[in-house]
């Protein structure tokens, strides 16, 4: 009897232990949010999720951008509009990101005029970021990403920035490896 009574704590314990760990990977689960008008920042965007085990969460535009849209040689195409104007603030469509159960917010978008595009804005402005850590990270043809995280925490002070990183094209292993970093962090 007291072997079967001490086998029973030790598996009950060891039960305890178990739900007790997958609460805290599931309290440390991240969010990826990112919005992506080609396709590149979304592939970024579903490699950190598989790495962290986070869950996704597009920024979709309420009007989609066309090929137009993005032809940044056109002073006129809505990009180029939208990014001479600090102010502008494309909407959302569908509903908001439940940011409330996330400590760590991965924020993803392409390099525009050598900042985040406004729809960015949009959402930041959209959820209550404060208390969380902002990681961003960016896809670019040919701009860094520093200036993009200068300007958003110029924009917004009182949130928690992390320097960010550009993935253009990185390895599934450089990308485990700043996102496993990141992690360990919080």
């Amino acid at each position: 009897m007291l072997i079967l009574a001490a086998v029973m704590t030790i598996g009950f314990a060891a039960c305890a232990q178990n739900k007790g760990e997958n609460s805290m990977q599931t309290e440390n689960k991240p969010l990826v949010v990112y919005f992506s008008a080609t396709g590149t920042t979304a592939e970024a965007a579903r490699t950190i999720a598989d790495v962290t085990g986070g869950d996704l969460y597009e920024i979709v535009p309420q009007q989609a951008y066309t090929a137009a849209d993005l032809d940044w040689n056109d002073r006129q195409s809505r990009s180029s509009v939208e990014m001479n104007n600090s102010q502008a603030r494309p909407a959302l469509k569908g509903a908001k990101a439940d940011v409330a159960a996330y400590d760590v917010v991965f924020i993803g978008y392409p390099i525009w005029w050598d900042q985040a595009p406004r729809i960015i804005n949009t959402f930041i402005e959209s959820h209550d970021l404060k208390g969380k850590t902002l990681v961003p990270f960016a896809t670019s043809g040919g701009s860094g990403i520093s200036n993009s995280v200068k300007e958003l925490r110029k924009a917004y002070p009182d949130l928690e920035w992390q320097d960010g990183k550009l993935l253009n094209g990185n390895s599934l292993n450089v990308i485990q490896s700043w996102a496993g970093d990141v992690m360990k962090k919080q």
